[in-house]
């Protein structure tokens, strides 16, 4: 039988190396307590910021300093909790941070409440008298924006020392689901038994062609899930009735509107990519659905063969470093600068790829400011794999540009853009390698790894977005949320979308309980957005080369300084026009029709 390793057990050369963030624990810890101590440096301009502009530069620039190394401790409590979430010291460093975190926001919550405070035109006339409030103006006028929605000083200090318990939920999520869960082995067709987890289930066994294994899997991993289903569902509860109640307390018509707003996204350009993907990407969908069915001789497709491959034969081992040699040959059109932190990431141990007992599942790219980027992955040796490594490198080339090009308050943009510049390098990534061969066959197989990015980002987390919309709507008419219901409203998306095409047993209904997503604030729509952007996009550089590259880096290295609307303009794409998510749409309805041809 297979089994897992311990964190301690694995090839360390497949790791990141977080000693480029800290040497030690000890060294962690030091710094940890030097910044406490520091924070007196920034709080003895309380009560001062009404006495000019350069007290309040002043009193900015600090703030900036010790957020800066604030966020670099937190990073590396993350990270750490991400590599092996059972590890005890781990779990202790991360609720560490959680009071460091809570006693700094807690204590630095003066500024914005005094800034706020400050008479009309106060800001203005600060900014004409100090120029170096510049790169401030944007973060001023941001802020000035909320002022309808603040409440008062105490208040506000008062739910920023408590930002460790409005984080619980998706803490005890994370901890119950890379912690407690435990799944039943599985044997698959060669009587082989493999371990199953989270990170094995989501990464490998979904995707694998044996279909004995591949439902022996989803059984496995659902019998588990429901069995943690009302536990769940009290966290996920939680998580919502906290949203709901800071939306009334700030004066908010809705949740989605609170949560929009820090986006700088309107109700209809939300609106649209749900109602616009979810309807008119359905049919082709379903299509496709048929035609995977019958190429893999199923009377029905079922929820857990929806991520089956077309054509197991022609999809060989893919090992990391063919995978690093291909990315970077496909990135190539992105010049210079962009390839060499592409080269960077891949030699300098940048990346984790491993799996071990207690990892993070899924996939995420950490860029803490000031420092490189952190790629967290689990390596399963196919083409999947690369377009997902593919995928991160694009937030870590993102990231990278905007922090070496902005202030720390200017990095970081708005969540409608950030998976944009993550989801174009997987298009990039396709348009080489069809351009490799002249192989009918080769086509196909690419056309099929697009359809698992835009499955992913089009289908799963669109689908996400509308169970989330219903969630939050019920919530707003104080409807409870238990897993009953949850599992009824994740069901009807599902059926919704998929008709008659996917047969969605009761375990398709517990997809709820997967998604640290919706603890994240409205952000699986945004991946929807962000690939609706980049398709645009990459047709552009298909078609313009240098002119539509050179766009499209400047649009990276703006970090935050643009609206996410005026980010996409600025490259070339305006998504306040339903045009182009209809573009993108009927693009992967040219890949339904092309696989149909080639099949």
């Amino acid at each position: 039988m297979k089994t897992r390793k311990s964190r301690d057990q694995v090839d360390v050369a497949l790791t990141w190396n977080l000693n480029d963030l800290f040497e030690s624990q000890e060294a962690w810890e030091a710094e940890l307590t030097d910044i406490v101590s520091h924070l007196p440096v920034v709080t003895a301009f309380q009560g001062q910021l009404h006495t000019g502009a350069e007290t309040l530069l002043a009193c900015l620039e600090a703030k900036e300093a010790i957020t800066i190394r604030a966020q670099l401790v937190a990073s590396y409590a993350s990270l750490r909790t991400s590599e092996d979430g059972t590890n005890p010291q781990n779990q202790a460093n991360s609720a560490r941070v959680g009071d460091m975190v809570s006693h700094l926001n807690a204590s630095l919550s003066f500024i914005p409440s005094e800034i706020l405070d400050l008479p009309e035109g106060t800001i203005e006339k600060y900014l004409q008298e100090e120029p170096g409030l510049e790169p401030f103006r944007k973060h001023l006028s941001d802020l000035l924006e909320t002022k309808p929605y603040r409440l008062s000083a105490d208040t506000e200090a008062a739910l920023a020392a408590l930002g460790e318990v409005f984080a619980a939920p998706y803490t005890i999520y994370q901890r119950g689901k890379l912690s407690d869960m435990s799944f039943e082995s599985v044997t698959d067709s060669n009587g082989v038994e493999n371990p199953v987890s989270f990170a094995l289930f989501e990464s490998d066994y979904e995707m694998s062609s044996d279909t004995k294994l591949r439902r022996s899997a989803f059984e496995s991993f659902s019998r588990t899930l429901s069995s943690y289903q009302n536990s769940f569902a009290a966290v996920y509860a939680t998580e919502v009735k906290k949203q709901t109640v800071m939306s009334r307390l700030r004066g908010f018509e809705s949740v989605t509107e609170m949560l929009l707003h820090p986006q700088q996204v309107t109700l209809e350009m939300y609106h649209n990519i749900l109602d616009i993907i979810g309807t008119e990407l359905a049919p082709h969908m379903r299509r496709f659905a048929k035609l995977k069915a019958k190429e893999l001789g199923l009377e029905k497709l079922s929820f857990c063969d929806l991520k089956a491959p077309l054509d197991p034969e022609f999809s060989p081992p893919v090992t990391v470093e063919e995978a690093g040699r291909t990315i970077k040959a496909a990135l190539q059109v992105m010049g210079p600068e962009y390839a060499e932190i592409m080269e960077e990431a891949l030699n300098e141990r940048w990346i984790d790829y491993v799996d071990n007992v207690g990892k993070s599942t899924g996939a995420f790219c950490s860029t803490p400011y000031s420092n490189h980027s952190y790629i967290l992955i689990t390596w399963s040796g196919n083409m999947r794999s690369a377009f997902t490594l593919a995928h991160e490198l694009g937030h870590c080339g993102h990231f990278t540009l905007a922090g070496r090009n902005q202030t720390y308050t200017n990095a970081r943009p708005s969540l409608y853009f950030i998976e944009a510049p993550s989801t174009i390098n997987e298009l990039l990534l396709a348009q080489h390698i069809v351009q490799q061969s002249d192989d009918p066959r080769l086509k196909r197989w690419v056309i099929l790894q697009l359809m698992n990015t835009y499955y992913h980002n089009f289908v799963t987390h669109l689908l996400e977005a509308r169970m989330q919309r219903k969630v939050y709507e019920a919530a707003q008419q104080d409807v409870p949320l238990t897993a009953k219901k949850l599992s009824e409203w994740k069901g009807q998306v599902l059926a919704d979308f998929w008709g008659d095409a996917v047969d969605l047993d009761q375990a398709a209904s517990l997809t709820w309980m997967r998604q640290p997503h919706y603890y994240m604030g409205l952000y699986p729509y945004t991946y929807a957005a962000g690939l609706t952007a980049s398709t645009a996009m990459a047709a552009s550089i298909q078609k313009e080369g240098q002119p539509a590259v050179d766009r499209w880096l400047e649009a990276l290295k703006a970090g935050g300084t643009k609206t996410p609307l005026e980010l996409m303009q600025l490259a070339g794409v305006d998504m306040a026009d339903p045009q182009p998510i209809r573009d993108a749409v009927a693009y992967v309805g040219s890949l339904v029709d092309e696989l149909e041809k080639l099949f």
